[in-house]
């Protein structure tokens, strides 16, 4: 099993980056697939979470109005849309896979399997 994020780079406060997510040797039927995020001297924290099966999504309140998750089963695929980036936005950014009931929405890191390498998003202001 393999997950790569990427669309990482430097941008503007104000600007947008769409992150992805490309998983191989690791099925779409029903899986949850969630984004998070590790500044510098933080503990990583979940972003967004998306359950393959439905389409079903999940925020945490820090990004909600400002993240947009998404899916292309057929693809294998998860997006991050990110908009009106700011500052506090600049961090490594990592996808995550796993399957099973607990992780249905979940934004603990603990409860991840499968992880990506990571993505940087800098935010200048």
């Amino acid at each position: 099993v393999q997950l790569q994020a990427s669309g990482g780079g430097l941008v503007q406060a104000g600007g947008s980056l769409r992150l992805s997510c490309a998983a191989s040797g690791f099925t779409f039927d029903d899986r949850a697939i969630t984004w998070f995020r590790q500044a510098p001297g933080k503990e990583r924290e979940g972003i967004s979470c998306i359950m393959t099966r439905d389409g079903s999504t999940y925020y945490a309140d820090s990004v909600k109005g400002r993240f947009t998750i998404s899916s292309d089963n057929a693809g294998n695929m998860v997006y991050l849309q990110i908009d009106n980036l700011q500052p506090e936005d600049t961090a490594v950014y990592y996808c995550a896979g796993g399957w099973g009931p607990t992780l249905q929405g979940s934004l603990i890191p603990g409860q991840y399997l499968y992880w990506g390498q990571g993505t940087q998003v800098t935010v200048s202001a």
